[in-house]
């Protein structure tokens, strides 16, 4: 049997590769969603005092 460099030994190098992609990929995911949790959290705020006092709209043209 021969114990070197073969196919076998190389595929952990990819796991660890992928392992090290994939967990930089969530980290990035996970920011991208707090940065969108953040702005909705915010419009949410807007809207919620766009339209707590209905009779002080500035656009009521019903």
């Amino acid at each position: 049997m021969d114990q070197g460099i073969g196919v076998f030994s190389i595929i952990p190098i990819f796991l660890i590769i992928w392992y090290v992609v994939c967990l930089g990929l969530g980290i990035y995911c996970f920011v991208l969603f707090v940065k969108l949790a953040r702005r909705g959290i915010a419009a949410l705020d807007i809207y919620i005092g766009k339209h707590k006092n209905p009779n002080n709209r500035i656009d009521q043209e019903l």
